[in-house]
């Protein structure tokens, strides 16, 4: 059970709780052009060692408004009582890191069951599948509950998720001109750890993939992302699709603790990842929107004639995750140095590649 159980005044609005002792940020459904065309209800979302680093930061940079379920966003287990926040991606240089990155990932994947178990009891959910979203470590806890085959999983997108361990600390080095020090142990976790390696059980799944990667992405490169949707689809994968940001790895600014406004990227990602969703999750209609839609799916009569959706901004956010309130919605300028080649206000046109169905 949740130690603490949330109180829910108005379930429109964001709201924070724990569960399994793990700290979550949950948005509910207020689309309202649209309604869930299955069974799934929930989204469930992790954040990176990288910015966003946190739930609230992660929830403020992918809110996934649009899409007519439950988001909630998990931090990452503690590591010997240090929050995973505390990281970057920087450690997985050292033998500590990597024990650090898959204590991580391994118990954000094994707790996923009770974490399930006492979110259905908060948010008044019922049984059913899910979906998966994952921003860097976080992309790796997805795959691996993919893998694992843990809970059944409908649909999942991933951020510059990292597929394997030694892969990102090979990058690293040529960043750092540092050379990696890592003892047997965190050898042995890092090829644990090569998702590469489970790309069978992960096709198995017949969960729809979406993975986004970055061009100028220097921990996970575009090409690693590329390769994994190729290798998944040899291995028999119903249905995965890529796609490529003109970005590098972070998807918010530093120290990305906190919900601040989103970078021009993740307005970019959030946009095309709501839409894939939406394509996969949803009944999209025009006649929808003269109402909220709940949590099971209907639409409620006390927002008929709203017009228009109601959506949680990032003040609601910061106040639901504790933190202070923030500047009203704005998107940054790039963090890589180059300029901005498209408006904030919506995601610049995509090309999926891979397999669709």
């Amino acid at each position: 059970m949740s130690g603490d159980r949330p109180y829910r005044p108005d379930v429109g609005r964001p709201i924070s709780g724990t569960a399994d002792g793990i700290g979550y940020l949950a948005l509910p459904p207020t689309a309202v052009d649209a309604r869930p065309a299955g069974p799934t209800r929930l989204i469930v979302a992790w954040p990176g060692f990288d910015p966003p680093r946190t739930a609230p930061a992660l929830a403020a940079a992918l809110p996934l408004t649009g899409v007519p379920t439950w988001r909630v966003y998990l931090e990452l287990p503690a590591v010997d009582g240090r929050p995973a926040s505390g990281l970057d991606s920087g450690a997985l240089l050292t033998s500590e890191g990597v024990e650090a990155y898959g204590a991580a990932v391994e118990q954000a994947v094994e707790r996923l069951p009770a974490v399930l178990a006492d979110l259905r009891r908060d948010l008044g959910l019922g049984d059913g599948p899910i979906g998966l979203a994952g921003f860097s470590a976080g992309g790796a806890v997805a795959l691996l509950t993919l893998a694992r085959g843990v809970v059944p999983v409908t649909a999942a997108a991933l951020v510059a998720p990292v597929v394997a361990p030694a892969h990102a600390a090979r990058s690293l080095e040529k960043r750092s001109a540092r050379e990696r020090d890592w003892n047997e142990r965190a050898t042995a976790l890092a090829e644990r750890l090569d998702l590469g390696a489970r790309a069978g059980d992960i096709a198995a799944r017949d969960a729809a993939l979406l993975l986004v990667g970055g061009t100028k992405d220097r921990l996970v490169p575009p090409g690693e992302i590329t390769a994994l949707r190729d290798l998944l689809l040899r291995r028999g994968a119903p249905a995965v699709e890529s796609a490529t940001f003109r970005m590098g790895h972070a998807l918010a600014a530093e120290p990305g603790t906190d919900a601040r406004p989103p970078t021009t990227e993740a307005v970019r990602v959030d946009g095309v990842v709501t839409d894939w969703f939406r394509d996969r999750l949803a009944e999209v209609s025009p006649d929808l929107g003269s109402g909220q839609v709940t949590a099971d799916g209907r639409i409620s009569a006390d927002h008929a004639g709203a017009g228009a959706s109601t959506s949680q901004t990032l003040p609601d956010v910061a106040a639901a995750s504790g933190g202070a309130g923030a500047a009203p919605p704005a998107a940054a300028r790039p963090q890589d140095g180059t300029a901005d080649d498209g408006p904030a206000q919506g995601p610049a046109p995509v090309r999926f590649e891979g397999s669709r169905v």
